[in-house]
């Protein structure tokens, strides 16, 4: 296997959004909220900016959880929430059926909570023969400690643990890719922290000649 096969590319991936609702947020504590609502709002972005094919899922909305959170909703306007009951995305037809239909098999996974929601499907797709991949800073657990050790049992089974910035400049690669440059450039400078204000700074003051 050439060295560039390991690297994701967006035409062979689906992402996965699993239970981003404010009512499963209120129990985050492994992070700041802020900043894992930013990172996955990032994340989303960037699958808008390559195309790469989204399936949200959401559970409870009208009992306790909420409808999916506004920043994911503007930043996906044409995707819509698939509801179910179970914890596992995967154990719901229609919500692992719209996975499969997308015959990719490379599967990257984002939610609340770690140690349910995101977990279950996690180790439930790798089963089934998916290459998975957990967006961590993207991911909201109850306490440091739970999460961390979810992030461990999905390691130990298989899967990559990764960043939503190390997924966004997996897909651009490369900055000469005028394609995607602009779009790609938008979402680290919103989202990026102070990577992205040197972006901007960069964008301003450096001029060619």
């Amino acid at each position: 296997m050439r060295a560039t096969d390991v690297l994701l590319k967006p035409e062979e991936c689906v992402i996965l959004l699993v239970d981003f609702q404010a009512g499963l947020g209120f129990g985050v504590e492994s992070m700041p909220r802020q900043i894992v609502v930013n990172n996955a709002v990032a994340l989303a972005r960037t699958a808008a900016a390559f195309k790469v094919p989204v399936i949200a899922s959401t559970s409870a909305t009208r009992v306790y959880s909420g409808p999916l959170l506004p920043g994911l909703q503007e930043a996906l306007p044409s995707v819509k929430a698939i509801e179910r009951r179970s914890m596992n995305v995967w154990e719901d037809d229609t919500a692992r059926n719209a996975v499969v239909a997308t015959n990719r098999k490379r599967l990257i996974i984002a939610g609340f909570l770690t140690e349910a929601c995101v977990s279950f499907p996690a180790l439930s797709a790798l089963k089934d023969g998916f290459e998975v991949f957990v967006v961590g800073d993207a991911c909201g657990g109850l306490t440091p400690q739970s999460h961390e050790f979810a992030l461990r049992r999905l390691e130990q089974a298989g899967a990559r643990l990764t960043s939503w910035i190390q997924i966004l400049l997996e897909f651009q690669r490369d900055w000469t890719r005028h394609e995607t440059y602009e779009a790609a450039r938008a979402v680290v400078e919103a989202n990026g922290g102070g990577y992205g204000m040197g972006l901007a700074y960069a964008r301003e003051m450096i001029h060619p000649g």
